[in-house]
């Protein structure tokens, strides 16, 4: 792994470099990759050069590249922009920019990744996010994630000759943390056993060479050892 930042099962996050403008013009060039996003227009390499300086530059931002384990693939980007210190809240994004990776579950866990470091290390409170009313995969993505539905914005975009709704989606800490707390407890701790002074296992019990004989009835009176 090249400068892992975030690492989970299937992928791990490292930081966004100037190296990934073509690549990335590949993807924002790519109709099926922009069709959930915000519109562009075509895109040069020294323009993504540009948005990566932007989205690598200053605490408003924290922008990642995805990176599958298995083979090193770049697969998308994600991250957080328009950090908001003192309301402690961010805008979440993400783009899988190779549509074969699309249904894997890798956005899930990007998600969650982002979202653990926003409450446990960047002391956040508020994630939220916007997407295409009609991107179903991407809502139940984020919904896996723990995002809830906090708005409909109606004909908020023009894409493909139509107007389209935009959802708005958020998860907040303590929401998060109930979500994610352990639900396992650990066995309990037993006292260990001591031996007795005369070697006998505590509480006096003699244990016997053969089968532990019968407790006899409360009537019976016991026989004499010979």
């Amino acid at each position: 792994m090249e400068f892992p930042f975030l690492i989970g099962e299937q992928v791990y996050l490292r930081p966004l470099q100037l190296d990934d403008a073509v690549l990335l013009t590949e993807w924002m060039n790519d109709s099926r990759v922009t069709r959930t996003l915000r519109p562009r227009g075509p895109v040069t390499v020294q323009e993504e050069r540009e948005w990566i300086e932007t989205r690598t530059r200053g605490p408003q931002n924290l922008a990642c590249a995805i990176v599958r384990r298995r083979d090193e693939r770049m697969i998308g980007t994600a991250g957080f922009h328009g950090i908001d210190w003192q309301a402690r809240s961010a805008e979440f994004g993400i783009s899988i920019g190779v549509p074969a990776m699309w249904g894997r579950g890798y956005g899930t866990e990007v998600a969650r990744l982002l979202l653990a470091h926003a409450f446990r290390t960047m002391n956040l409170h508020r994630v939220w996010l916007r997407a295409h009313a009609d991107n179903l995969g991407g809502r139940r993505s984020y919904e896996k994630a723990g995002y809830r539905l906090e708005g409909v914005q109606r004909d908020a975009v023009y894409r493909e000759g139509v107007y389209k709704d935009m959802v708005l989606m958020a998860v907040l800490r303590p929401e998060w943390e109930r979500a994610n707390r352990p639900t396992s407890r650990p066995a309990p701790l037993r006292r260990p056993r001591t031996a007795s002074r005369a070697g006998t296992p505590a509480g006096g019990r003699v244990r016997g060479r053969g089968p532990r004989a019968a407790r006899p009835a409360a009537s019976a009176r016991p026989r004499r050892a010979h």
